[in-house]
């Protein structure tokens, strides 16, 4: 498998590559050259496997290449080995035809962790042997930070950089970055947005101050590998509730468009996706380019949803790339001119080519009273972003004979004052989580500017 840049200028990698590199060298993302697809038979033949056995049979022609099946089953082994549910990523149903889909039982409670924990299995792998030395910039809106910390602590040969806005996360999603000590881990809270903090990680990987001494990479879900992981999750539901023979829709909360986007590649590699929901809060632009065609910047509200506090969603681009018959100098030209006026439309073509995706927009009261159905209902509690989607996709007009599945993304004690607020139970940590709050927290603030970040991590960063 080869993948190319959305911006057509950089060169092609193979999988190795990719996982190394992160964003291409133009400013652009990796996609496979051609998606691969497998036959209803070959779907069906999935059924009944186990999660390991399942994710090394829907990546392996990712990985072509670089990885046999069985080394990528290794991996998926080591990867899952330590999440606190046998079946990894669980279904719980909640009526008739609503479910949820348990993405948080990884170290580290969120959805992040399915795809992070097989990222730094990768990364180490295919490290070793060599003298490099990786270093990993990366942004977060809450949970990404932690999960990505988890996966390559304490590695001898990656040293991790992960920049948080300074008060816009949860106390958990900050206290799980900030308390690994690690040697090879450095938090960075930043004044500014989770946008302000993604600009300045783009930004580095196009700086040649920085790329001539660092080789970096990424673990947002701006790398290919990380997106990929979660394609797994979305066959997985969808083979227990039917498929092949039967469609599923999915609601996914959505910031960055990273795990909504890896349910396109699901559908791209045949599986029957009836529906794609777009799920966002207050902070809209999704919803407004699919809705309406307008994909225009406004200023970041904060919210009760820190992970979907977000105006520029960078995998958004990967869809773009597609949706303009994968003409990389068009993509190049149409993201040129966004990152210079802050807007830009989606025309009614476009849209049309975007059917499989449908969008909804959910406010505090929509999102808190999601939460209070949930356990109403169905004596289930939900944190906030899957609040968000369970709203969107009980509103979304499924015909009732397909199964609607809602991506529940973060373990609810993350955010223990919004469900406190919404239902008046606060939810507990697991005991696996331990004294979190006892311990000891290690970060740097900086401004919200380019180069005090980008001067700390050449001070900070390991040669080699």
């Amino acid at each position: 498998m080869h993948y190319i840049s959305t911006r057509g200028n950089a060169s092609n990698l193979d999988f190795r590559g990719v996982t190394l590199a992160g964003l291409a060298s133009d400013g652009g993302l990796y996609v496979p050259q051609v998606w691969p697809r497998f036959t209803v038979d070959e779907i069906a033949a999935m059924r009944g496997l186990p999660y390991v056995d399942l994710a090394a049979k829907v990546m392996a022609p990712f990985t072509a290449g670089s990885l046999t099946e069985a080394e990528l089953r290794d991996l998926c082994a080591a990867a899952y080995g330590s999440f606190s549910h046998d079946a990894v990523t669980p279904l719980v149903q909640l009526d008739g035809q609503h479910w949820l889909l348990e993405l948080f039982h990884g170290p580290t409670l969120a959805f992040k962790d399915v795809a992070l924990q097989l990222l730094g299995q990768l990364f180490e792998r295919f490290l070793t042997g060599t003298e490099t030395k990786l270093t990993i910039v990366g942004a977060t809106s809450g949970d990404t930070g932690s999960a990505a910390i988890h996966a390559v602590a304490g590695r001898e040969q990656i040293e991790i950089f992960m920049l948080h806005p300074e008060g816009r996360v949860s106390d958990v999603q900050r206290r799980q970055m900030t308390t690994v000590l690690a040697p090879n881990v450095h938090n960075i809270a930043i004044a500014g947005s989770f946008d302000d903090a993604q600009a300045m990680v783009k930004r580095m990987f196009g700086d040649s101050e920085v790329t001539s001494q660092l080789t970096l990479s990424a673990v947002n879900s701006i790398n290919w590998a990380r997106l990929m992981a979660q394609v797994v999750y979305y066959f997985w539901a969808a083979l227990r509730l039917g498929a092949p023979e039967r469609p599923v829709a999915f609601s996914v909360p959505t910031g960055n468009f990273g795990d909504v986007f890896a349910g396109y590649v699901a559908a791209q590699m045949g599986l029957p996706v009836e529906r794609l929901i777009v799920a966002t809060n207050v902070n809209d632009i999704l919803h407004r380019a699919l809705a309406k065609g307008d994909y225009s910047i406004g200023e970041v509200t904060p919210t009760a949803a820190p992970s979907m506090d977000i105006q520029v969603s960078s995998n958004f681009e990967r869809l773009l790339y597609d949706l303009e018959g994968r003409d990389g100098s068009t993509t190049a030209a149409r993201m040129k001119w966004f990152e210079q006026m802050g807007k830009m439309v989606l025309s009614s073509d476009m849209r049309r080519k975007a059917a499989l995706f449908a969008s909804a927009r959910a406010d505090s009261a929509e999102m808190s009273g999601a939460m209070r159905w949930a356990w109403d209902h169905c004596g289930q509690i939900i944190d906030p972003h899957t609040a968000i989607a369970l709203h969107a996709a009980r509103e979304g007009g499924i015909a009732a004979d397909i199964p609607v599945v809602t991506l529940a993304t973060a373990h609810p004690a993350k955010f223990r004052e919004a469900v406190e607020r919404a239902t008046g139970i606060r939810p507990s940590l697991p005991a696996r989580v331990g004294n979190l709050f006892d311990r000891e927290e290690r970060f740097i603030s900086l401004p919200g500017d380019y180069a005090a970040v980008r001067d700390h991590v050449l001070t900070h960063a390991a040669r080699g």
